[in-house]
């Protein structure tokens, strides 16, 4: 029996907040992990309810190395959270995709190095599959909203994810072109893989913002640069998840990598997980480790 679906949003640069809901309230959440980025926004549009976070909180005032990717996912997940879209600023490695343009991203090369990048680092370990680190059926949903809304976007896309929060190298940035790489950002690793081990569907829609460093016309991203997009972004963005919240759950989910993923990931052996573990990992892993 397929669990009733329920749609959360992590919003990012240039969206911290959620505008023309109704019943609209703003919880704090307790995890294993910490605090998440902020409180949870939760709000109804028509009979939905959706839950939204800004990653680096309102105001902006977390870095991407310093954000409490594990809190974020177990909060959503504690919620309720079956669907997850996640709005990032990137910038663009390729001529075609120009600033103001939005990608929905199906491929990740993960550059960080200071993050920890999963639930199961203590007593209890997991292995899950990041071939297909995104999920289809969000995917085709967020497509058809796009098109709807006149926005120009690309289907499909490999977004480099960096430590920052400095932006790339001259050299780096030729690199990830070679690598014929579509964006570069800095906040949705280790985001994908936590998700993932929370069997939450995924999809990310990166919306352009500058071309990076590789193009003659910015030879250097400076902020105001990037600030210009973003406020005309936030407000596609915006009217993309209206749509989405709309119409989700009428795209297929059946085969989604996600699905259940954890049923082959755990492979410590029963008898050596202590129940304090099983206690924290439980709203990411309750289903199975909680099986008698």
């Amino acid at each position: 029996m397929m669990k009733k679906r329920k749609l959360g949003i992590i919003g990012g640069s240039g969206l911290y907040k959620m505008e023309g809901f109704e019943k609209t309230k703003w919880k704090k959440i307790k995890t294993p992990w910490g605090s998440p980025s902020d409180e949870i926004l939760t709000a109804k549009l028509g009979k939905e309810e959706i839950c939204f976070i800004p990653r680096h909180s309102r105001g902006h005032k977390i870095n991407p190395s310093n954000i409490n990717f594990r809190a974020n996912i177990d909060a959503m997940k504690q919620l309720g959270v079956t669907d997850l879209i996640s709005v990032s600023a990137v910038g663009s490695l390729k001529e075609s995709l120009e600033p103001g343009k939005f990608v929905i991203v199906d491929q990740f090369i993960d550059r960080t190095f200071s993050r920890i990048k999963t639930f199961f680092n203590d007593e209890i370990v997991a292995h899950v599959s990041m071939a297909k680190p995104t999920s289809p059926g969000l995917a085709d949903c967020c497509e058809a909203a796009l098109k709807k809304l006149n926005i120009k976007s690309q289907r499909g896309g490999t977004y480099v994810v960096m430590e920052g929060p400095q932006f790339s190298t001259l050299a780096e940035s030729n690199l990830y072109r070679k690598w014929e790489a579509d964006v570069i950002g800095m906040t949705n690793m280790p985001e994908a893989k936590l998700a993932r081990e929370a069997e939450i569907r995924y999809c990310t829609v990166a919306m352009v913002t500058d071309y990076d460093c590789w193009h003659s016309d910015h030879d250097e991203v400076d902020v105001s640069m990037v600030i210009q997009t973003l406020m005309k972004n936030a407000s596609n963005a915006q009217n993309m998840i209206k749509e989405v919240i709309k119409t989700f759950k009428n795209f297929s989910i059946e085969k989604d990598p996600a699905n259940n993923c954890l049923d082959v990931a755990i492979i410590t052996d029963p008898k050596s997980r202590t129940k304090k573990t099983i206690k924290k990992l439980n709203s990411i892993a309750g289903r199975v480790l909680n099986k008698k």
